[in-house]
């Protein structure tokens, strides 16, 4: 009979005296760049690729990923306290329900967005966390002399094609959630601005036979769209890719506008993009904001920690349900439905007042 593996990262027991004391837990707190950097590091020699559904001896494992045995070993055993891989008693190595997300090739991979949090650039921002305290603006501009996503497409194209793949893996992710819980009975068209590869658009079309659908955002980002919207795929004739900044204008005019995870800039450029909408649609058009909060419980710790990133790159915010709710007011919408997406999304139904 095989022994199973040691899960160092079980849960402990306070009442018995299992959890770490205070003076320990701030202790890892502090190290937690070494966790982000391990992640990453296993994330970037895509060992969770290599390790297949079988147990691997750290020899092979090496072999494999093309390093040396004992480094490995101890990269293994720093992601094995967090539930990242698992070490059996034999000295291989297994796959955890959390290791499994860092393969590409599966259905819920987390491996992009597990990049994208820990780029270059973050090494950079984090030590400033201070000073966009005290300031309230990002500090990215200071040290790069640039707007972000100017800096990423123009110094930083590797970080720019993680951070497009991880939008699309988190797109493709929740499209179909997002096409589930929409009703959209009855509307002649839909625009997904900031829409990515299009995704969401594409589930919304297979969704409504009857329904065409505008597919919104930077060129670089919609010259990548997905086949099925582009010419000679499926849904050409229902779809239109439109190229350009919507946060200059929103060319398009659309029964329903899905705005999903970008409104999370600035203030001046998020209130912008909704005077656009406003000003695209008009009176009765239908608005759907879909974000993750920072009061939604189950996603507490990523949506606070992403909250600060956004601070330091773009001077933006994550929201809670009332500042969500006030940002569209003050925008001139009316909020009338919110509803959650799937457990770390919810969606803000509005309207365009007459």
């Amino acid at each position: 009979m095989t022994a199973p593996a040691r899960d160092l990262s079980a849960p402990k027991d306070p009442a018995r005296g299992d959890a770490p004391p205070p003076s320990m837990r701030l202790r890892e707190l502090v190290f937690g760049a070494a966790c982000a950097a391990a992640v990453r590091a296993a994330a970037r020699l895509r060992v969770a690729d290599a390790l297949g559904d079988a147990p691997m001896t750290l020899e092979s494992l090496a072999s494999a990923v093309k390093t040396d045995p004992g480094p490995l070993r101890r990269l293994l055993r720093a992601l094995s306290c967090y539930g990242v891989f698992a070490e059996r008693p034999d000295g291989t190595f297994a796959h955890t329900e959390t290791s499994r997300l860092l393969r590409e090739d599966d259905p819920h991979s987390l491996r992009y967005i597990a990049l994208w949090c820990t780029e270059p650039w973050t090494w950079d921002a984090w030590p400033k966390l201070d000073e966009a305290v005290r300031s309230g603006r990002n500090v990215i501009e200071d040290l790069y002399d640039k707007e972000f996503f100017v800096y990423l497409n123009e110094d930083a194209p590797e970080s720019a094609d993680v951070f497009n793949r991880a939008m699309t893996t988190s797109s493709e992710q929740s499209a179909r959630e997002v096409a589930a819980l929409l009703d959209l009975s009855g509307s002649r068209s839909v625009a997904d601005l900031g829409g990515g590869q299009g995704h969401v658009v594409a589930c919304l079309l297979d969704k409504y036979p009857a329904m065409k659908g505008y597919l919104l955002d930077l060129p670089r980002v919609v010259e990548k769209a997905l086949p099925r919207l582009r010419p000679g795929g499926d849904l050409e004739d229902r779809a239109r890719i439109v190229p350009g900044d919507i946060r200059e204008a929103v060319p398009v005019d659309s029964d329903v506008y899905i705005i999903k995870n970008i409104l999370e800039w600035d203030d001046e450029s998020t209130a912008q993009l909704l005077a656009n909408v406003i000003a695209a649609g008009g009176p009765g058009a239908r608005v759907v904001v879909i974000e993750n909060l920072v009061d939604d419980t189950p996603s507490m710790r990523f949506s606070t920690a992403m909250d600060l990133l956004l601070l330091l790159n773009v001077g933006g915010a994550k929201h809670t349900t009332d500042s969500m709710v006030r940002r569209l007011t003050e925008a001139g919408l009316s909020v009338n439905d919110i509803r959650p997406v799937n457990p770390y999304l919810h969606a803000f139904d509005c309207t365009v007042p007459a």
